[in-house]
């Protein structure tokens, strides 16, 4: 019982770990994005500037996200035949 706690305590630990490491990528790509935006819109913080960056980065999500689960759609059919 006490390895099997141990193994699940490390796959927790894992995620929670991973998921940080995530954070911090997200973070620091939301801060390059946003300096890219201030270039084109040249330092202005209009309302249309901000409108723009969520629907960009809105679409990017979106569209990652879609590919990701058909990869994963792909591998899970493979993994039943």
């Amino acid at each position: 019982m006490n390895n099997n706690f141990n193994k699940e305590l490390m796959s927790k630990i894992s995620t929670l770990f991973l998921g940080a490491l995530g954070l911090v990528a997200a973070l620091a790509w939301n801060d390059a994005v946003q300096a890219l935006f201030r270039v084109i819109f040249k330092e202005q913080s209009s309302i249309i500037a901000k409108f723009a960056y969520a629907v960009v980065i809105t679409i990017i999500v979106v569209l990652v996200s879609w590919k990701i689960m058909k990869i994963l759609d792909k591998k899970n059919q493979n993994n039943k035949d």
